[in-house]
């Protein structure tokens, strides 16, 4: 009889503690959830497109840079500005030359000549010659219009040069202003990049 006393005891306390563990289980707030941010998939795809944009822009930027390169060949006669005062008003000469020097190089590889040309506040010609030389002493010019305060780029194509025979011995590229072309009589040209270019 003791015994079956005991034994409903232990019952009893198994079935109060069983039941005060599970009081507690409902009295122990839930852990708060998770911050979820409604943008965060948006964010996360815009970066990985943004990344993708930039590897694909730099590496065809690459490739059309070394393709660019390789089809265009260039060879660089200066590399600073180079400033032509004149003044074409009597009792001046009615002609001012610019003339450089051409390295020995093989010309006839080349399509174009190149340069920049702009005009000063000081007055600007309009009007420009280009004359190329060569060791042979033929002599071909060109005329360039419309020299005024904007940079202009000019592109001759060496076959404009028709009295010259052999690009292989150039002598010189003279820039040229005349009285009879000149918009304005006096000023100042700015000359730049002059190349050859294929």
């Amino acid at each position: 009889m003791a015994q079956q006393q005991i034994t409903q005891e232990e019952i009893y306390d198994h079935l109060a503690k069983v039941y005060l563990d599970k009081k507690q289980k409902q009295n122990t707030p839930p852990p708060p959830p998770k911050k979820k941010f409604p943008f965060q998939k948006t964010i996360q795809v815009f970066g990985l497109l943004s990344l993708l944009a930039i590897v694909f822009y730099g590496f065809s930027a690459f490739l059309s840079k070394k393709v660019t390169t390789a089809q265009s060949v260039i060879f660089a006669l200066n590399h600073n500005p180079i400033r032509i005062k004149y003044n074409l008003n009597p009792p001046f000469p009615a002609i001012e030359i610019f003339s450089m020097n051409v390295p020995l190089i093989d010309a006839s590889k080349y399509r174009y000549i190149n340069f920049m040309v702009r005009g000063l506040e000081e007055g600007y010609p309009g009007v420009i010659k280009v004359t190329v030389r060569n060791k042979r002493n033929e002599v071909s010019s060109y005329l360039i219009q419309d020299i005024k305060l904007k940079w202009k780029k000019v592109s001759i194509p060496v076959a404009e040069f028709k009295e010259i025979s052999d690009w292989s011995n150039l002598q010189d590229i003279s820039f040229v202003l005349e009285a009879w072309n000149a918009e304005k009589k006096k000023g100042i040209v700015l000359i730049d990049d002059i190349s050859f270019s294929s």
